[in-house]
C-alpha cells in the first residue's frame, strides 16, 4: 500500500539478437528511492522482484527525443563502433535508460550503457 512515485532512470536490460535487435526477453528495472533503500516495501505482484545492483563501470552514450527500440539499437551500434575491438565489455546484454516522464516533450535524456568487464 505504499506509493513510491516514479524514479529515474527507468532501465531496460536488452539482450541483443544476432541482428542487433532486442530479443523478446527484456528486464525493466526501477530504482528504489533513497528513503526506502533500507527497508523496501514488499511487492504484491509475484512477478516483481527486488534485486540489489552492484556498482559497475560503464561505457555510455546519450541521446534525446522519445526513444524507441530502434533508437536504442542504433545508439548501441554507434557506441560499439566507437569503442572498437579493444574495449572489454559484456556483449550478452546492454542497458537502455530513460530519465524523463512521458509528458515531457523537450530536452529528453536517454542513454545506452555497456557494462565494462
Amino acid at each position: 500500500g505504499v506509493g513510491m512515485g516514479m524514479t529515474a532512470p527507468v532501465s531496460i536490460t536488452a539482450f541483443p539478437a544476432e541482428d542487433g535487435s532486442f530479443q523478446h526477453k527484456v528486464k525493466v528495472s526501477l530504482r528504489i528511492p533513497s528513503q526506502f533503500q533500507a527497508s523496501p516495501p514488499c511487492p504484491t505482484d509475484e512477478s516483481i522482484k527486488i534485486e540489489e545492483r552492484q556498482g559497475m563501470t560503464i561505457y555510455s552514450t546519450q541521446f534525446g527525443g522519445y526513444a524507441k527500440e530502434t533508437d536504442y539499437v542504433n545508439y548501441a551500434a554507434k557506441l560499439k563502433a566507437a569503442l572498437g575491438s579493444e574495449a572489454a565489455y559484456c556483449k550478452d546484454f546492454y542497458l537502455c535508460n530513460g530519465y524523463d516522464p512521458p509528458m515531457k516533450p523537450y530536452g529528453r535524456r536517454n542513454e545506452v550503457w555497456f557494462v565494462k568487464e
